[in-house]
């Protein structure tokens, strides 16, 4: 599992609409999500490959061998099966692009 970071070069400027769009370009459906400060989600899996992306505000993304806070731009992709965690950092709220196949 690896951060794809936002590149303005060949991405473009940032926005919503143009992260939303490069996840759909790929042929996902996105879904858009807001996560107050406080909110965890414990260990578990999913039975579908996704992408978490950051639209704002800072995402704690674990694994057994991962551990990385996405920020604006981030995505992350999570395989199915992956036994992950994530929780909200800080007092922002996240604003997350949730990306599945």
């Amino acid at each position: 599992m690896a951060v794809e970071k936002w590149d303005p070069k060949q991405d473009g400027t940032f926005s919503e609409e143009a992260l939303r769009k490069k996840l759909e370009k790929r042929g996902y459906q996105v879904s858009r999500y807001v996560y107050p400060p406080g909110t965890s989600f414990p260990d578990h899996t999913h039975t579908i490959d996704k992408i978490d992306a950051v639209v704002s505000g800072r995402f704690r993304m674990k694994t057994k061998e991962f551990d990385v806070i996405l920020k604006s731009g981030d995505c992350l992709a999570v395989p199915r099966g992956t036994v992950h965690r994530a929780e909200v950092v800080g007092e922002e709220p996240v604003v997350s692009l949730d990306a599945t196949k």
